[in-house]
């Protein structure tokens, strides 16, 4: 039988993490066509209000009930605006282990939420689903992305070498694909011991542009 992730609601002192929905479409389809999403992601560009609604109807709930994985749309608690997305893929569910990634909308970078909905969804992982291995994927050049790692206690495991394909747009508006690194970092539950409190003396989540 396939293990699958609950259709869970995970809530820090400023954000909701939960289920994406169709009332989300127009802000999704707004945060996935941004120059950074194109650069780092493999999200298609120009991206449609149809491929997210697709996204959140049929390809979402597909990876969820396939034991693949589980994509949680991330909000504001007090305005419930969508600022991001959180992404499992890849989910082993005999070693417990799965690949994490967040997309920061651009209206909300600079406010630390990647890094407190990684946490969370970290803690989530490791308390209520047992899990014992995160594993996250940074292109070379993308700091703002290796910062949040870092942040959230992850480890630095090693390179691979050209196993990213990155993206620059061209002075015709085209998207050129460019060979890079990928900088794989894991995250264990013992990594977390203490993260919140150092976390709490650095002044919180804030600091810098997030996305991966």
């Amino acid at each position: 039988m396939t293990s699958t992730f609950p259709n869970v609601s995970i809530s820090t002192e400023r954000l909701v993490l939960r289920p994406l929905d169709e009332d989300d479409v127009p802000a999704l389809a707004e945060m996935m066509n941004d120059e950074l999403v194109g650069a780092w992601t493999d999200v298609p560009q120009p991206f449609t209000e149809e491929g997210a609604r697709t996204w959140i109807t049929e390809y979402a709930p597909a990876e969820r009930a396939a034991g693949r994985g589980l994509d949680l749309a991330v909000t504001e608690f007090l305005t419930q605006r969508l600022v991001g997305v959180i992404q499992l893929t890849r989910t082993n569910w005999h070693v417990r282990s799965t690949e994490l990634s967040y997309i920061i909308a651009p209206w909300a970078r600079g406010e630390g939420y990647a890094s407190e909905a990684a946490l969370a969804t970290a803690q989530w992982l490791f308390g209520d689903q047992d899990f014992e291995r995160i594993e996250l994927r940074t292109a070379a050049d993308n700091t703002a992305s290796q910062q949040v790692a870092q942040k959230i206690g992850c480890i630095s495991e090693g390179v691979l070498r050209n196993a990213c394909i990155a993206h620059v747009r061209a002075e015709d508006g085209t998207w050129t694909d460019v060979r890079t690194d990928f900088i794989v970092w894991s995250l264990l539950p013992e990594d977390l011991d203490g993260v919140s409190d150092e976390l709490a003396d650095t002044g919180g989540f804030t600091s810098f542009p997030n996305w991966n």
